[in-house]
């Protein structure tokens, strides 16, 4: 059976452009065009299997939407990914704090959009909750991750972290010292192909930096390259 994808568009050549590309892909797909409809279908038993949502909607905007969603027992573990016009850093910042899996800006390309949805997918099949390599709990310096409870603390004292930058995190500190370019981020943490270009890594290191503070101190900006973890000297 096709796996469901709700789409939250009020512009409905945007909404017929998405819905077009994923039913080409092979999926089924619902329209709503405004966040109440949305929710509405979202009530339904089952739920569809994700939900594309728009920002700028009449009524509830999108950031409401996907807090309903994630706040909800029954929807909390539905991938949002958000496609809007507002690109802007900090939109997308508030984006992936309200629970967002993932963030794509108009105009886009409509084979993008396919390659993520199947990237989610993918991540939610493969389940990053289930460590790839190793659930060792590691330890550095004053930095305690533990990879199958999925709680992290510095001083003993946890920092919250989604599950993406969890993931992210956990790549580079197993990795200390080796420098990840976003290519290899985007395949080995978000399973993207690395063809695709996006910020998306660049977005989830910053919050990232952000909720670990000084713990967050061996995260290191490799220019031009990408990013490394590195031993504290």
């Amino acid at each position: 059976m096709a796996q469901s994808i709700l789409i939250v568009e009020d512009d409905p050549d945007i909404a017929q452009l998405i819905a077009f590309s994923l039913q080409q892909a092979k999926y089924h797909v619902e329209v709503a065009s405004d966040g109440e409809k949305g929710l509405r279908v979202l009530e339904r038993d089952p739920p569809p299997a994700m939900v594309i949502l728009d920002l700028m909607l009449p009524g509830k905007d999108g950031l409401s939407i996907c807090r309903s969603i994630k706040s909800n027992a029954r929807t909390k573990n539905l991938p949002v990914l958000m496609v809007t016009a507002k690109g802007e850093e900090a939109d997308r910042i508030v984006g992936f704090e309200m629970g967002a899996d993932d963030y794509l800006s108009k105009p886009f390309s409509p084979r993008e959009l396919v390659l993520r949805v199947q990237a989610i997918f993918k991540r939610m099949k493969t389940g990053l909750d289930v460590p790839k390599v190793d659930a060792t709990v590691v330890t550095e310096g004053r930095l305690v991750i533990d990879p199958i409870r999925h709680e992290i603390s510095f001083d003993g004292k946890p920092i919250v972290l989604t599950l993406l930058e969890f993931r992210l995190l956990h790549y580079l500190i197993t990795r200390k010292d080796k420098v990840a370019n976003r290519d290899t981020l985007l395949n080995e943490v978000w399973g993207y192909d690395p063809a695709l270009t996006t910020r998306t890594v660049d977005t989830h290191i910053k919050r990232l930096r952000q909720k670990l503070g000084k713990a967050g101190n061996p995260l290191e900006t490799v220019r031009g390259v990408g990013y490394c973890w590195r031993s504290e000297s």
